[in-house]
């Protein structure tokens, strides 16, 4: 794995100022002018890590983006959720930016998003620092908003209503739609590129929460976003699940190995999350198609969180070349 850029203090900037960094995937332009005219209004700039689109994905899109607040960082190739958001962190470290707001190409914040959440960063008090706060998001999927999490064994805590002002103290915040301090970055580090794409946001939460930084769910911010290829009702009335491709449960099974090794994530998650593991495993190897090349990609993905293998997926089963 390449070594993140580093995050550099601007000691010249004094004044809040707001880059987004949305990371895209051979995206779909429509959905992504969308999600550039609904952010640029919000922030001081805007930056599009490019992690495999060609160019006619950006046909008719580029001569209305790239301008002074917008730039497009094209990558070479998939160099990973992780990886792509610190070549984006990194750039706008290096202009002084006092705060960066990751995006998926598919989120649509609301108007007023950003700066009810910058808002939260100076009216949280718990005698502790705040390194990220993030609004409540709704997939059009799902009948409600999701909710703020905190962690406990043998359930998680779900807080759907933070109460009057609007903000709660939880344990993890998902990256779309997170409004990071650049110093708080600075501090606790940059995403871990070791794990690709899946719980990056889930591992730089634990660390900044060891490191004693709080978290923060806004209420009274909201944004629409996707999660999961898909739903799937499952038999007998148990509800409906979140649907992956097999590449992705790789990674879902391989990283949640992989965090379990680490000092700083918490032994009451992996304690709760070893059932969820198990759970997971055998809706998709039994239930959901394709069940054989499932219950494959989830068995490379364990054996190698088991033997501590990172970065990207390579053919052959996983195995590093």
């Amino acid at each position: 794995m390449t070594t993140p850029p580093e995050i550099q203090p601007d000691h010249a900037a004094t004044a809040d100022r707001v880059c987004a960094i949305v990371v895209t995937f051979f995206p779909d332009p429509g959905t992504l002018r969308k999600l550039v005219a609904d952010t640029v209004p919000q922030t001081d700039a805007l930056v599009i890590v490019d992690n495999g689109a060609s160019d006619d994905a950006f046909a008719g899109f580029r001569s209305r983006v790239e301008n002074d607040k917008v730039v497009i960082l094209k990558q070479p190739g998939n160099i990973g959720v992780a990886a792509a958001f610190n070549r984006g962190i990194a750039w706008a470290s290096a202009r002084g930016f006092s705060h960066v707001l990751l995006l998926d190409q598919d989120s649509e914040p609301a108007p007023g998003m950003v700066d009810t959440l910058m808002r939260a960063f100076t009216h949280f008090h718990a005698g502790r620092k705040v390194a990220a706060v993030g609004p409540r998001f709704h997939d059009a999927r799902e009948d409600r908003y999701a909710p703020f999490v905190r962690i406990g064994f043998p359930l998680n805590r779900k807080m759907y209503d933070s109460g009057k002002e609007g903000l709660v103290a939880c344990d993890f915040l998902i990256s779309s739609g997170s409004l990071i301090s650049l110093a708080a970055l600075i501090d606790i580090g940059p995403m871990d590129e070791n794990l690709f794409i899946d719980n990056v946001d889930l591992e730089w939460c634990f660390r900044a929460s060891a490191k004693g930084y709080a978290l923060v769910g806004v209420s009274t911010a909201a944004m629409h976003h996707h999660l999961g290829r898909d739903r799937q009702r499952l038999p007998f009335g148990l509800g409906r699940v979140k649907v992956h491709d097999p590449l992705r449960l790789y990674y879902i099974m391989r990283n949640r190995l992989l965090l379990y090794r680490l000092p700083h994530t918490p032994a009451v998650w992996i304690a709760q999350d070893m059932p969820r593991a198990a759970v997971k495993f055998l809706l998709f190897s039994l239930l959901i198609p394709p069940r054989l090349q499932n219950a494959r990609f989830m068995l490379t993905g364990l054996r190698d969180g088991l033997l501590g293998r990172s970065g990207p997926y390579v053919e052959n089963w996983g195995r590093k070349r």
